[in-house]
């Protein structure tokens, strides 16, 4: 089975000393458990909502040749509503990542197994962990809206974020971005979901 996983730096998993990030970890107890797994790690830095929107299909179908038995995993949108650099508003508007997430994943689905996990937390900042837990609730219609399985990180178990919070807004920290504990929390509080289990099963 082949995945890839599109998204920002946190599925690319900035911050990470071992270069693993949620991913890497997620897809290696997979291994330890006997899935014989190849995992294309393609989260990109700053990438928004629409930035996946216009380069996912090209990179996947280099990736994905017909009968490997591919998969896709989306998550997103954290820096949609991330502010301007002016301060002008969001990057990108929440009906818009919504249209896009629509458009995304239904292509998507039409292709192959899909899953989508919404953006995780951000450690120092309250109103833009507001905005992602409302960005998240968005994703989560548009996948049940097209029967997409649909992870929410943003409201997992407080194990894990308070893990996550505190390598974030350690003093090698950015307040975004943790380090391999956070990465490892959020890694297994995904492994140990049903909705994950369930579709690796498919």
């Amino acid at each position: 089975m082949r995945i890839c996983f599109f998204g920002d730096s946190f599925v690319n998993g900035t911050g990470d000393d071992d270069c693993l990030g949620w991913v890497g970890r997620l897809c290696a107890g997979e291994r330890r458990a006997e899935h014989d797994l190849t995992v294309y790690n393609l989260g990109v830095r700053r990438d928004t909502s629409a930035d996946i929107r216009a380069r996912w299909r090209r990179e996947a179908e280099t990736r994905l040749p017909e009968g490997c038995g591919g998969r896709l995993v989306f998550s997103f949108g954290a820096n949609d509503c991330a502010l301007e650099d002016d301060d002008t508003g969001p990057r990108i508007a929440a009906e818009a990542t919504a249209a896009n997430a629509a458009a995304i994943l239904g292509e998507a689905k039409r292709w192959l197994p899909t899953l989508m996990v919404g953006p995780p937390p951000v450690a120092a900042e309250a109103e833009r962990n507001a905005e992602i837990v409302r960005i998240s609730e968005g994703l989560a219609r548009v996948c049940a809206d097209l029967g997409i399985p649909f992870i929410s990180a943003a409201t997992l178990a407080p194990a894990f974020y308070a893990k996550w919070r505190a390598e974030a807004e350690a003093q090698a920290g950015d307040g975004i971005h943790p380090n391999r504990a956070g990465y490892a929390a959020l890694a297994e509080a995904i492994g140990h979901s049903g909705v994950w289990k369930a579709w690796l099963a498919l």
